[in-house]
């Protein structure tokens, strides 16, 4: 483990818990989420398994259902794109799994560190939608 990892583990900061409340407020899934990315600034292009994270996913498979505002732990990184659990899915399907290619990956993913995961998972930001 290098240090870069070391220190993520361990980084007791949490920049979410002050603001859940008022990010749940919102309603809004789309509006939650900005502010979400506007809180989460740190930010990586490839994931690191074992590392959580938030984005925005736009599917290329039509007539599924899936989640706009995944958030999830990295299991698994591919040629193709990266595997997570979705702690979204995880509420409402046995099968919490979910494949992300890189393209429908629009931006960046947003790093959760472990002390926010709890709070992450309490702002009921998910958005499911079916994809046209």
């Amino acid at each position: 483990m290098d240090l870069k990892q070391a220190q993520y583990l361990e980084d007791p900061k949490n920049r979410i818990n002050a603001k859940v409340d008022s990010i749940s407020e919102l309603g809004d899934p789309d509006d939650m989420m900005i502010e979400i990315m506007d809180t989460l600034t740190e930010t990586e292009l490839i994931p690191d398994i074992g590392r959580y994270y938030t984005f925005v996913y736009t599917p290329k498979t039509p007539r599924i259902e899936y989640d706009q505002n995944p958030l999830i732990a990295c299991v698994g990184l591919f040629k193709w794109g990266f595997r997570g659990i979705n702690y979204h899915w995880a509420l409402r399907d046995a099968n919490p799994f979910r494949n992300y290619t890189w393209e429908e990956v629009p931006g960046r993913l947003h790093l959760v560190y472990p002390t926010e995961l709890q709070d992450m998972r309490a702002i009921p930001y998910q958005y499911f939608r079916i994809n046209n």
